[in-house]
């Protein structure tokens, strides 16, 4: 593993098209391996490769997807000469009377993307680059997508952001401190026919000093650990030193109106006081944040979830686990927190912070959910007074599934409680009562906000004071729909 790929242009580019031209795709792949496809571990490789018919299909999945060696004939019918050719001058496998793979490339949408193959956990060289983690997914499915000018993805790694950033910037910058991993970055680029994306090595922000972007992509190795075992993982900082700096260099390097999505983690004395530091990080960066925890801890799970590659020696496992929590312990820390940052440069004077949980697992693509949610968040910050909200019209941007509480009272059921969520994206809920419900499925983007309330508090019977109360209880939840890119001002 310890050989470098070789960021060979026209091999790539060649490779590409005959990868594609043999049908080895997403959809391939899951129609062949089913739906946990993705999820295959390599002490399973064996048996799924059963699966697998003997076609062009076939042979990529178990070459380039399972790793297991193939006949060269059967690579040559599959690929041709010339996509063998250029597989093997890329480096990515060895080739003679077989063909042995030596990488793994993956379909990740309409990307192909190689990195090196299975993990061996401990065994890994510190340069090693993964492939498409449940993190890329994050930070994929949290990153806005408009049409820009300019991008950076920081620490890109086998540079899958860079990729997808490519495909609506004009150009992109890609920086790593690993040369393995600007070398797969670079051979990617090719492998999907991507030339406006520029590699350059470096620390975080450093080879970009004084350059701003439109939107600013990391995945940082921000594990708090005592260790510096990886480079995509251990970022060699003090505590979360390295999620700070990225988080503040992000922010000054955002052009007016641009956006960052950050993946890093923090730390707190207790769980009290959970996001305290994150919160100190964004206060002077003049930007409107929305911090999104994904995983928090104790010290102890922590360690235990960031070293569970020594389970099967319990020795390993409990000297790591007396480290990494002795670490803690000298530092202060009682919680861990791991998440999201998103940031948008704002050029109003007031600037806005939320938090909000995110199930990793219930999550979609939120990209537009969160170009509304900043948009709605400059609109409301011009707003002074709660008649100018009342003044606005209002809709529904995505799909919403309203949910009810029924309690029996006098032989009947009625509405005591109930909450509104989100069907798509970030799938974020919010607790509504029955009347307030009844107001937001009036929202017709033409009424104004204080016509439908009327309205409802008509249709609902309410006296003055109950409807006083479900105007206060609308504001708060209109505004609150609004921040998270559920409604839209019309």
């Amino acid at each position: 593993m310890s050989r470098h790929p070789v960021p060979d242009r026209s091999a790539g580019r060649d490779l590409g098209a005959a990868l594609r031209g043999a049908g080895y795709s997403e959809a391939a792949v899951y129609d062949l391996l089913g739906d946990d496809a993705y999820s295959i571990e390599e002490d399973e490789v064996l048996v799924e490769e059963r699966r697998l018919p003997r076609s062009r299909a076939g042979t990529l999945i178990r070459l380039l997807f399972l790793q297991l060696p193939v006949p060269a004939d059967a690579a040559v019918d599959a690929l041709g000469r010339r996509g063998l050719d250029a597989l093997s001058s890329t480096g990515l496998v060895d080739v003679g009377d077989a063909v042995v793979p030596r990488a793994r490339v993956l379909p990740i949408g309409k990307l192909l993307l190689a990195s090196d193959g299975y993990s061996q956990d401990a065994e890994d060289p510190p340069d090693y680059v993964a492939t498409y983690t449940p993190t890329s997914r994050l930070l994929d499915s949290l990153t806005p997508r408009p049409r820009i000018t300019s991008a950076i993805d920081v620490g890109t790694g086998n540079g899958v952001h860079a990729l997808l950033a490519a495909q609506h910037a004009t150009r992109v910058v890609a920086t790593d401190v690993n040369e393995r991993a600007l070398a797969y970055t670079e051979l990617n680029a090719a492998l999907n026919g991507l030339t406006n994306i520029e590699c350059r090595p470096g620390s975080l922000f450093e080879p970009v000093a004084g350059e701003m972007f439109d939107l600013i992509t990391c995945n940082a190795p921000y594990v708090v650990s005592p260790e510096r075992r990886w480079a995509y993982r251990d970022g060699g900082f003090e505590a979360d030193e390295i999620s700070r700096r990225v988080v503040r260099e992000a922010a000054s390097h955002l052009v007016e109106g641009g956006f960052a999505t950050v993946l890093v983690s923090w730390l707190a004395p207790d769980e009290r006081k959970a996001h305290d530091r994150v919160l100190e990080w964004i206060e002077p960066t003049g930007c409107d944040s929305w911090i999104l925890p994904t995983w928090e801890s104790d010290p102890l799970t922590h360690s235990a979830e960031w070293n569970s590659h020594l389970a099967n020696d319990p020795e390993a496992l409990s000297e790591a686990l007396d480290e990494w929590t002795r670490y803690f312990d000298d530092l202060g820390v009682g919680w861990v927190s791991e998440g999201a940052v998103l940031l948008h440069r704002n050029p109003g004077s007031r600037h806005s912070v939320r938090i909000d949980s995110v199930d990793e697992e219930e999550l979609d693509d939120a990209g537009d959910q969160i170009l509304r949610a900043f948009e709605a968040r400059v609109r409301l910050s011009d707003l002074g007074r709660p008649e100018d909200l009342l003044a606005a019209t209002l809709s529904f941007a995505v799909p919403i599934q309203l949910e009810r509480e029924l309690e029996p009272q006098g032989g009947r059921a009625i509405d005591v409680d109930g909450h509104v969520e989100l069907s798509e994206g970030m799938r974020n809920a919010v607790d509504v009562t029955a009347d307030a419900q009844e107001v937001l499925t009036m929202l017709d983007g033409e009424s104004p906000l204080r016509d439908v309330l009327q309205a409802t508090s008509e249709r609902l019977g309410l006296d003055d004071e109950e409807a006083s109360a479900l105007r206060d209880e609308t504001l708060d939840v209109t505004r609150e729909l609004l921040e998270i890119g559920a409604l839209r001002f019309n």
